[in-house]
C-alpha cells in the first residue's frame, strides 16, 4: 500500500529485454533523492503510480520488471524519462494522502492545463467505465499523485495543483493532451461492492 505522498522524481534511464527469452522488460530507475538503504529485493516501490517489485539494486539506482500486461494498460513506464517515486507505507507511517494499492485502473487523458496565479487548474478526461467512481472533493491518484477534485462532470473531473506539487512531481511538466495513469479511491470500490446485490448473494 502507498499513500500518494510522492518521495521523490527518479529516472528511467534503460529498457532492456530480459535474458531468459520472456516478453518482460527490465527496467533501471534512479532513485533521485530516495534513499535505498532499506529497500531490499521484494520490496514494492510506486512507480509513477504503479506498484513495481525491486529485483536488484546498483548504487543509487534500482531494477524492476513490467510485464507486458502492465505496459500496455498504463502509461509512463515504456520510455526513459523522470516518473514519481513512492515507496510503500509501514504500519507506523503518516498517511498524509489516501490509502493507494498501485493498481492502475485506466489511463486518462488531460484536456486542460492552465496556469491559475501560482497554482494550475488540471482538467482530466477518465474512461467512461471509471467515471461513476469520481466524485466532488473526493480523491483520485493521478500518476502516483494522491489529489483531491475540485469539479465533476461525467468522467472529466478538474483539479487544483498548488505549487509545491508542481514542484516535487512530474505534473508540472503536464500539456493538454498527455496520457496520465488513474487509480481510484479503494472506498469507491468496496462502497460500489457492497451496493450490488448480485456481488455478495
Amino acid at each position: 500500500m502507498f499513500s500518494g505522498i510522492i518521495a521523490t522524481v527518479g529516472r528511467i534511464t534503460e529498457i532492456n529485454p530480459r535474458q531468459d527469452g520472456t516478453p518482460t522488460v527490465r527496467l533501471t530507475v534512479e532513485a533521485g533523492l530516495l534513499k535505498l538503504d532499506d529497500v531490499a529485493q521484494g520490496d514494492s516501490i510506486a512507480c509513477n503510480g504503479v506498484c513495481l517489485t525491486v529485483v536488484g539494486q546498483h548504487g543509487n539506482a534500482f531494477f524492476v520488471d513490467v510485464s507486458p500486461e502492465t505496459l500496455s494498460c498504463t502509461v509512463g513506464l515504456a520510455a526513459p524519462g523522470p516518473i514519481n517515486l513512492e515507496k510503500a507505507l509501514r504500519l507506523a507511517d503518516r498517511l498524509g494522502g489516501h490509502l493507494v494499492s498501485g493498481h492502475v485502473d485506466g489511463v486518462g487523458e488531460v484536456l486542460r492545463f492552465d496556469p491559475v496565479g501560482d497554482n494550475r487548474l488540471l482538467e482530466i478526461r477518465a474512461p467512461q467505465a471509471l467515471a461513476k467512481y469520481i466524485a466532488r472533493k473526493g480523491s483520485i491518484t493521478v500518476n502516483g499523485v494522491s489529489l483531491t477534485t475540485n469539479t465533476v462532470d461525467q468522467a472529466d473531473f478538474s483539479i487544483n495543483l498548488i505549487p509545491h506539487t508542481l514542484e516535487a512531481t512530474t505534473l508540472g511538466t503536464l500539456h493538454a493532451g498527455d496520457k496520465v495513469n488513474l487509480e481510484i479511491d479503494l472506498i469507491a470500490r468496496y462502497v460500489e461492492r457492497m451496493l450490488t446485490p448480485s456481488a455478495v448473494d
